[in-house]
């Protein structure tokens, strides 16, 4: 019971968002009482706080987090995550939105559990594409590029992708976020190479 309750609330919050899924809709959607559903989640927020901490998290976890500690490099994992995806909302034929990006829009201003909550998110997929760009650099690799700031583009590129895929519904931005990503150059402070040797962010690599 409740894993149906969290699959309806994770489905509704994501269609409709938080403020307008109401408990009654909720409870018929998922063919509970309110008392048994308010034997596992005592408030509305109790439920929004499991739907984010249970099911956001493992999306990002799925989605990203494991496909890139599972790449041969950082940048072949995101080009990796970037094109499944854009597959992916192809194949569905319409556009959500990142989980994670659509309630952190609706709810980090509203409430300072649901902010950090998400802001928690945030960090570990920042910090697990980081820790891979530190694992390629432990091989030889990557010796001009800054993880952390690595990490936070990538996000933050993923997310707005996202954002406009939904509002345009169209899968293709993804496709042209990833080609721009591929075109920056890192900086001469960040490379520490004449602009002629500098490689791309993406650049694709050759596996050997």
């Amino acid at each position: 019971m409740r894993r149906r309750v969290l699959d309806v609330a994770e489905d509704s919050f994501q269609a409709r968002g938080y403020h307008a899924s109401s408990l009654g809709d909720l409870m018929a959607a998922a063919g509970v009482t309110g008392g048994a559903l308010h034997h596992h989640f005592p408030t509305k927020k109790a439920l929004a706080l499991a739907v984010i901490e249970e099911r956001v998290a493992a999306a990002v976890e799925e989605t990203w987090i494991t496909p890139v500690r599972a790449a041969p490099s950082a940048r072949e994992g995101v080009r990796a995550v970037f094109e499944a995806v854009a597959v992916e909302l192809e194949q569905q034929g319409y556009v959500r939105g990142c989980p994670l990006n659509n309630l952190a829009h609706e709810l980090s201003l509203a409430d300072d559990e649901f902010r950090l909550a998400l802001a928690d998110i945030f960090a570990g997929w920042r910090q697990a594409i980081a820790d891979k760009m530190r694992d390629d650099q432990e091989a030889g690799a990557e010796g001009g590029t800054d993880p952390d700031r690595f990490a936070a583009l990538i996000v933050a590129a993923y997310s707005g992708a996202m954002s406009m895929a939904k509002t345009a519904q169209d899968s293709e931005v993804l496709g042209e976020c990833l080609k721009g990503l591929e075109s920056v150059e890192p900086s001469p402070s960040q490379s520490g190479l004449p602009a002629k040797r500098r490689r791309r962010v993406l650049r694709r690599q050759t596996v050997r």
